[in-house]
C-alpha cells in the first residue's frame, strides 16, 4: 500500500495509528525546515490571509530557547511536512503489506554505563534538588546498536510490530523523511488544542507488569506507592503552571485516570481550559511535559544541561499535528516524543530518562532506564519479547480501573487535592479585592502563572513580569507587589536574581506599601528581619503539610530545600507576628505592616487552604 513511498529514499510520510482507530493515516508533503515555531506555515503563503494548510511538525527539544531556557545547540531541524495527502487506509491491510523480517541488533548496550549514570544521579540529588534547585529532574542516557540493512525498511518493521503487539499508546507512529526517522508508541498527549478548548494530559508513576501480567494485587501495591503519587501530583503542579499561561480559566482537572498499555500501566490527569491563543503559541508556553524534564522547567532545562552530556534532539519535544478548522483557524494534536526509536545510517538510539526526587535511589533509576529501554525494545521485535516483564500477560487486556478497590484508590487521591483547581472557577469579576492592581514578580519559577490566576479569582487586575524586567516604576505602579517563588539558595549573594528580589522586597518593605512574599521571596524578607536562614535535613519537594498560620490550621504544599528558622515559641520578631513550627521553628508565615508572607505555596494542587489563605493574607497586606 506504501511500497512506492518506502522505496523512494527522496520521499516523505508519516503514519499514524491512533488509540482505538481501526484505520492508520498517511500524511505525506514536501519537507521545510523553519527556525522558530512562529515559522511553521500555517497558511500557503505564509500571511494570516493565505489559504490555511495541514502541517506536520517535528519540535525537537532545543526549541525550549525560544522560551528562553537553555539547551544544548545541536542540528537537529524544527522539520515541517506540509500535508498534501491526508488518506486513512485500513489497519489489517497496511499491516499486512509492511515489512516483517526481524532486524537483528549488534553491539547493543547503553552510551553511559550503569556507573557513570549512578554517579549522575547521586550528582543531581546532592547538587540540585538538595540545593533548592528543584524538586525534580529527568537525566537521559542513549541505548545504542547497530543493525542491518536500510533504515526505511527497519523503521516500518518496527512500526509493524508496534501496530501488531503495542496497545494503549495515544499515537503509533513512523515518520521517514531524509536524515530523521522515528518510529515509536507516544502514550501522552502533551497539548491539545481544539475549537478554543486546550488540553494537557500529565502522566507519571510507571508500574512494570510482572511477568503474567498485571494484577489487582500488584496494581494496588503500585497505586499505594507515595513516591509515585507524589511525582504525578508535581507533575500536575508543573503542567497547571502552563495551563495557566495560556487559558483565561487557569485549568480545571479531571481524573485520576489509568492509562493501561502493552507493559506498563501510568496514572494520569486530564486538565481542560479556555484559550484564543495561535496554537503556535500555544505549542511554545508549553514547551515541554516536565514528565522529560523537571521542574520548575526553566531550571530543570539549565540542570539537563549541566549534567546530560550531548544534546536531546527530539527527545522530549513533540509531534505536532496543525489541522485547518472549520473556524478559520487551526486545530493542534502534540504528543510527546518518548518511546521512541531513531534510525539513522544503519543505527538506532532509544533515548530513556528517568524522573530524580528527593528519596530516588541511584541503582534504582538506573533498572529505570534498563526497563524502559527493554520496554521499547520489546514492542518493536528487537529483543525477544520473552524478555519483556510481562511476557506471560494473558492477550485479552484486563480493565483494572473499572475493579472496585483500584477505582476507590484512585478516587481517593483527590482528597489531597485543592478544590479550587477540581471545581469550575468564576472570572473574578466579584472578587474581595475588585478594582485593585497587583504586580507579581517572577523569580523563575512559572508557579507565578497559577498564582496570578487565583489572584485574578480573587477580582485583582494582575500582571507579571521577570524578575530582571520589573523596574521600581512597575512595582510603584501597584496596588500590591508579590515577590514570588524560584529556585535556589536565599543567601547566595552571587546569585543576580536573588539579589534583584532583594532589592525588591527591601524597597517595597521600607516604603511601607502592600507586599506578599513567596517561598523564595520569604526567606529574603525574613532574612531583612534578622531571621536565620539554614537549609531544611531533607528538602520538602512536594510536601503537603498541615500547619498553623496566625490562628488557623492550613493544608498547604511545600517545595523548599532552605526555610526560615526561629527559635520555637517565638511569636513576634520587631513589630512582626511570627507562624513557625512549635518544635523546629520552621517559620511558615510572616505578617506585619502592610505586609505577609508565606513559605508554602498557596496556588499548588497540594493547598487545600491556599486560596483561602491567600486572601486571609492579601487582605491583610491591602489593610
Amino acid at each position: 500500500m506504501i511500497t512506492p513511498l518506502a522505496s523512494d529514499p527522496s520521499a516523505s510520510f508519516v503514519l499514524i495509528a491512533r488509540d482505538g482507530a481501526d484505520t492508520v493515516e498517511l500524511l505525506t508533503g514536501e519537507v521545510v525546515d523553519v527556525d522558530l515555531l512562529a515559522d511553521i506555515p500555517l497558511t500557503s503563503d505564509g500571511t494570516a490571509g493565505g489559504a490555511p494548510q495541514e502541517v506536520f511538525a517535528l519540535v525537537p527539544y532545543r526549541q525550549v530557547r525560544e522560551r528562553g531556557f537553555e539547551a544544548r545547540e545541536d542540528e537537529t531541524p524544527l522539520r515541517c511536512i506540509i500535508v498534501d495527502r491526508h488518506e486513512h487506509l485500513p489497519a489489517e491491510e497496511l499491516i499486512a503489506s509492511l515489512p516483517h523480517d526481524p532486524i537483528t541488533l549488534h553491539g547493543a548496550g547503553f552510551d553511559i554505563s550503569d556507573d557513570d549514570y549512578a554517579a549522575v544521579v547521586e550528582r543531581v540529588i546532592a547538587e540540585e534538588i538538595g540545593r533548592g534547585e528543584g524538586a525534580n529532574f529527568v537525566i537521559r542516557r542513549d541505548y545504542i546498536a547497530r543493525f542491518e540493512g536500510d533504515d526505511r525498511t527497519a523503521a516500518l518493521t518496527w512500526f509493524r510490530a508496534l501496530l501488531e503487539h503495542e496497545r494503549g499508546a495515544y499515537w503509533t507512529f513512523a515518520v521517514i523523511t531524509p536524515g530523521q526517522i522515528l518510529v515509536g508508541a507516544s502514550p501522552e498527549a502533551h497539548v491539545v488544542a481544539q475549537d478554543g478548548i486546550v488540553t494537557m494530559n500529565p502522566i507519571s508513576g510507571t508500574f512494570r507488569h510482572p511477568a503474567g501480567g498485571a494484577t489487582k494485587e500488584s496494581l494496588v501495591e503500585f497505586l499505594s506507592s507515595t513516591k509515585e503519587t507524589e511525582e504525578l501530583f508535581m507533575v500536575v503542579d508543573e503542567e497547571l503552571k502552563m495551563m495557566s499561561a495560556v487559558c483565561s480559566d487557569g485549568g480545571r482537572i479531571t481524573g485520576p485516570h489509568l492509562k493501561q498499555m502493552s507493559r506498563l500501566t501510568h496514572t494520569e490527569y486530564m486538565l481542560r481550559g479556555s484559550s484564543r491563543l495561535d496554537p503556535r503559541d500555544i505549542l511554545r508556553e508549553t514547551m515541554f511535559a516536565p514528565t522529560v524534564t523537571g521542574s520548575p522547567m526553566q531550571n530543570a532545562c539549565t540542570v539537563i544541561r549541566r549534567h546530560e552530556q550531548k544534546p536531546r534532539g527530539y527527545y522530549s519535544g513533540v509531534a505536532a499535528l496543525f489541522t485547518p478548522n472549520a473556524h478559520g483557524g487551526h486545530d493542534l494534536d502534540a504528543p510527546i516524543l518518548i518511546r521512541t526509536v531513531y534510525a539513522n545510517d544503519g543505527a538506532l538510539r532509544v533515548p530513556v530518562g528517568a524522573t530524580l526526587v528527593r528519596h530516588s535511589d541511584p541503582h534504582g533509576e538506573v533498572s529505570e532506564t534498563h526497563g524502559k529501554a527493554a520496554g521499547v525494545l520489546g514492542a518493536i521485535g528487537a529483543i525477544d519479547r520473552d524478555e519483556a516483564a510481562d511476557a506471560d500477560a494473558p492477550a485479552a487486556p484486563v480493565d483494572l480501573a473499572a475493579d472496585p478497590e483500584v477505582a476507590s484508590l484512585l478516587a481517593s487521591r483527590n482528597a489531597r487535592l485543592a478544590e479550587f483547581w477540581l471545581n469550575p472557577q468564576s472570572d473574578g469579576s466579584s472578587g474581595p479585592f475588585a478594582g485593585r492592581t497587583a504586580l507579581v514578580v517572577d523569580a523563575e519559577d512559572r508557579f507565578t502563572t497559577m498564582l496570578a490566576h487565583q489572584l485574578r479569582h480573587l477580582g485583582l487586575d494582575v500582571r507579571i513580569l521577570a524578575w530582571h524586567e520589573t523596574t521600581e516604576s512597575d512595582a510603584d505602579a501597584a496596588d500590591l507587589v508579590v515577590a514570588g517563588p524560584g529556585p535556589g539558595d536565599p543567601r547566595d549573594e552571587s546569585s543576580p536574581r536573588v539579589a534583584r528580589m532583594r532589592e525588591l522586597v527591601s524597597r517595597r518593605r521600607a516604603q511601607r506599601r502592600p507586599l506578599l512574599a513567596v517561598c523564595l521571596s520569604h526567606q529574603i524578607l525574613a532574612d531583612g528581619f534578622g531571621i536565620d536562614l539554614v537549609p531544611l535535613d531533607s528538602p520538602h519537594q512536594g510536601l503537603q503539610k498541615v500547619v498553623r498560620v496566625f490562628g488557623e490550621d492550613a493544608s498547604i504544599g511545600f517545595y523548599n530545600t532552605f526555610t526560615a528558622r526561629v527559635t520555637p515559641g517565638t511569636t513576634r520578631v520587631g513589630d512582626v507576628e511570627v507562624s513557625a513550627d512549635a518544635v523546629t521553628g520552621d517559620v511558615f508565615a510572616l505578617r506585619g505592616p502592610r505586609l505577609a508572607s508565606i513559605q508554602g505555596h498557596l496556588e499548588s494542587i497540594l493547598s487545600r487552604d491556599g486560596i483561602r489563605t491567600l486572601e486571609r493574607l492579601v487582605m491583610h497586606a491591602l489593610s
